[in-house]
This record gives C-alpha cells, sequence and structure tokens, in this order.
C-alpha cells in the first residue's frame, strides 16, 4: 500500500482512476487531477505547502516534489511527464511539459506549456521558460525552440504511454 497520509489536518485528494505505486509517498495539501500516475519510491510531500497536479501527470520512479513554507507552493499542470529522479521544488509547470531525468526545477521557475527541461538540467530559482522552448544544462539555458514533432514524439508520447502503463499495473491488483 502506498503512503498517503494527512498533514496538519489537509489530506491528499486523488482520483479512483489515478495509479499510485504500492511505495510512493503522497502526504498533506495534495490535489491531483485525472489519470495521473505516481511511481516506485516517488514523494509527493504538501506538508509545508499545497502541491496541485492536473490531468494526466506522470511522476516517475524516484522524483520528489515539495514546496517552501509559506513562500512558494507548486503548481503542475495538464499532460506534464516528471522524469525519473527529477526534483520539481515550489514551482510553476504549465501544460504538455516534459521534465527530464535527473533534472531540479527550484523555487519559483515558471515553465511554460509545450517546454522539455532535458535529463540532468538545474533550473535555478526564478528561472523563466518561455513556451516552446527546450532547456539544458547545468545552470540551464534556453538551447533550441521546440519543434513540433518534438511536442507530438516526446511530450505527448510519454504523457500517453504513461496511461498505458499505469494500466498495466491497474489490472494486475
Amino acid at each position: 500500500m502506498p503512503l498517503i497520509k494527512p498533514v496538519n489536518g489537509k489530506s491528499p485528494q486523488i482520483p479512483e482512476d489515478c495509479y499510485i505505486a504500492e511505495n510512493a509517498t503522497i502526504v498533506g495539501d495534495v490535489t491531483m487531477g485525472e489519470e495521473c500516475s505516481v511511481w516506485f519510491n516517488a514523494v509527493i510531500r504538501g506538508d509545508v505547502h499545497y502541491i496541485k497536479i492536473g490531468n494526466k501527470v506522470n511522476v516517475q520512479d524516484g522524483a520528489v516534489i515539495h514546496a517552501t513554507y509559506q513562500t512558494a507552493p507548486t503548481n503542475i499542470g495538464n499532460n506534464v511527464s516528471i522524469g525519473h529522479n527529477a526534483l520539481v521544488h515550489g514551482c510553476t509547470i504549465h501544460d504538455n511539459v516534459l521534465i527530464g531525468m535527473g533534472s531540479i526545477v527550484m523555487d519559483d521557475c515558471v515553465i511554460e506549456s509545450n517546454s522539455i527541461i532535458a535529463a540532468g538540467a538545474v533550473l535555478t530559482q526564478n528561472t523563466h521558460v518561455e513556451s516552446g522552448s527546450i532547456y539544458a544544462g547545468v545552470p540551464a539555458k534556453k538551447i533550441k525552440d521546440i519543434s513540433q514533432e518534438l511536442i507530438s514524439g516526446q511530450i505527448d508520447r510519454i504523457a500517453n504511454n504513461y496511461v498505458k502503463y499505469s494500466s498495466w499495473f491497474k489490472e494486475e491488483s
């Protein structure tokens, strides 16, 4: 059973159609949309501020989503993939975004729609990623504009695949 528990009187709100892995942790003021999945060893910790997650968001293995006490909540839009071991902290991620494996998104960052944060990238505090951009590096910088092929070939494909993958695990339980 996943660890899902209230903190300070606020309990996670998780729709029935979401998949939560057996060793995932979701605590506190967390609101999730439809068709989300939270994978093995992922942590969504809404103890110090709220975390809002849209529809069709996948939080892959080992990822951590947190916020900063009283100053920086975390807001995640629809159709977002958060890669394995990524850290998303006190930021805003709009719709149709891919956060690459092992990347770090720090407080008060804003990632506009149709963007990719490359694997291993570090978005330092207050970074603003314009819509349609690819950011990479440490610290992360814009490396190019995104193509429509990458939007459908990466962002949409991965989000849709994770809805499919989660159905395999729901069938087994």
